[in-house]
């Protein structure tokens, strides 16, 4: 007997069970691990709640603990989050929450999906279903990332302009060319200079070495009379253990005992000293109050905080003078420099110069005359002179330095400039470079140098002034002394000497 066939229906039938089924195993799977039903709901409000969706997963440390039961707007006109998206969760009873616990939405992909994440806090009390948990500040979106872009590259595109309006034309090229021929040919000059001057400068060094030399006497001196101090030492010490003559003995007694008198006095001193300390420790008189009274201590340190913050600046405040004295080549001629820098901190100082250029001091005078002839009518003639006078030239300029590179601006010999120096092995080396002189020539002054300190306190320069100007250039090699306090102050007592010594 044949067995009985199964219809295509009762087929598609079973499959659709079979489907329902496992749709229904895995639904009740998934709902019971995020806990259901069951648990208790919080709330919080948010000023966004975009990329957020109901039914979606809470975690905590990456943990689901519960799904997002609702997200809805706030339209209760009382309610002082009016206007905010109020998010319900769902949070599993076995985990709880406390009243420090948080709220927050991170994202999860570039393609702006969010999830909410939890902090469970530690404080007392639980939260309990219907309660308000803190939220946290969102973090910046994927829009605030694109914003941000694009205002960087808006301020790309307006420096790429500017640069090719000032670089990208013919005449930018052509001055850039210009300004690197420039400098090649300031450095082949200098270069050519210090090699025809070598000579010179070994002629300076061992003139240096000759006046180091001749110290040698004068240190020879100043050991003898150590030696001398020294004898006189000893043979006191001998006179006080008896072994020289009794006149010599009597004399160093008697001036024992007259320290021993001294001493019986500084003792009846400090006994005094411990009776007034004693008064003070009581409060008593006016120094007593001093150390009692809290509202006067306070007066008084308070003045002596302001007297401090005014006279901690001048303390720093450092002194370098400098003397300087340069060769031009081409005007064959000596440029004398007389520097004082005020230095209050390592990077910042206020430097005055007073400068003797033999060229002197340059200034242009406009005389306009006007004349009322009456067969010609008006007529107005203007004059334009050039002054030339022999005075001294100054410089007040202050200086800012970050790191190597150091600015200026201010007064340079006596005309509107600006510097900029670069710094280099604790100050022994420094590229120096000064623009000015806008008032005295169409095209300003541009100099150029290089100071090396090969001897302390004693600089070897070498450089070019007037680069810009063909017909004013000049290529010039000089020495500089600076000195700073600790020097000054050593120097004084043998300037006392030789004053004492002229009268």
């Amino acid at each position: 007997m044949a067995a009985p066939k199964v219809s295509q229906a009762a087929k598609v039938g079973a499959f659709v069970l079979l489907v329902a089924a496992g749709a229904w195993a895995i639904y009740a799977t998934i709902f019971r691990e995020v806990g259901g039903g069951s648990g208790y709901v919080v709330h919080a409000f948010l000023d966004d709640a975009s990329g957020l969706a109901s039914h979606s997963r809470v975690t905590i440390a990456g943990i689901p603990v519960g799904t997002i039961d609702s997200i809805r707007l706030e339209t209760d006109a009382k309610s002082p989050h009016r206007g905010q998206a109020r998010v319900d969760v769902r949070i599993n009873k076995d985990v709880p929450l406390f009243t420090d616990g948080t709220l927050g939405k991170h994202s999860s992909s570039l393609l702006g999906e969010y999830v909410v994440v939890l902090t469970p806090g530690t404080k007392e009390p639980k939260l309990k279903d219907g309660d308000e948990i803190n939220v946290v500040p969102e973090e910046g979106s994927i829009d605030d990332i694109k914003k941000n872009v694009n205002d960087v590259a808006k301020l790309v595109k307006q420096v790429a302009e500017q640069l090719a309006k000032s670089v990208g034309t013919e005449q930018g090229g052509q001055n850039i060319k210009a300004i690197l021929q420039n400098m090649a040919d300031a450095t082949d000059a200098l270069n050519k200079t210090i090699r025809e001057n070598r000579d010179t400068v070994r002629e300076t060094l061992e003139r240096i070495d000759r006046i180091t030399a001749q110290n040698e006497q004068p240190l020879a001196k100043a050991l003898e009379n150590i030696r001398a101090i020294s004898e006189d030492i000893r043979d006191l010490t001998a006179a006080i253990n008896g072994r020289q003559g009794s006149q010599t003995g009597t004399e160093v007694r008697e001036t024992i005992s007259r320290l021993d008198t001294s001493s019986k006095s500084l003792q009846s001193a400090l006994e005094h000293i411990d009776h007034v300390s004693d008064r003070l420790d009581r409060g008593e008189g006016t120094l007593g109050r001093l150390t009692k009274d809290d509202a006067l201590i306070n007066e008084v340190q308070t003045a002596a905080e302001g007297i401090n913050s005014f006279i901690e600046p001048i303390s720093r405040l450092q002194t370098i003078v400098g003397l300087r004295a340069d060769y031009n080549f081409l005007a064959n001629s000596f440029k004398s420099y007389f520097e004082l820098r005020l230095q209050p901190r390592e990077d910042k100082f206020i430097m005055i110069q007073l400068i003797n250029d033999p060229k002197g001091y340059t200034t242009f005078q406009k005389v306009t005359q006007e004349t009322d002839n009456p067969t010609l009518g008006p007529a107005t003639s203007t004059t334009i002179s050039t002054i030339t006078t022999n005075s001294f030239r100054f410089s007040l300029e202050i200086a800012r330095q970050l790191g190597p590179i150091r600015g200026r601006f201010g007064i340079i010999e006596s005309t509107g400039g600006i510097g900029l120096d670069l710094v280099l092995f604790n100050g022994r080396f420094e590229l120096v470079n000064d623009l000015f002189g806008f008032a005295e020539q169409a095209v300003p002054r541009f100099r150029s140098y290089i100071a090396y300190q090969f001897v302390n306190r004693l600089f070897l320069l070498g450089g070019v002034d007037n680069v810009f100007l063909d017909s004013e250039r000049d290529y010039f090699i000089g020495l500089q002394l600076r000195y700073n306090d600790e020097d000054l102050k050593s120097m004084l007592p043998f300037a006392g000497g030789l004053a004492g010594a002229a009268h």
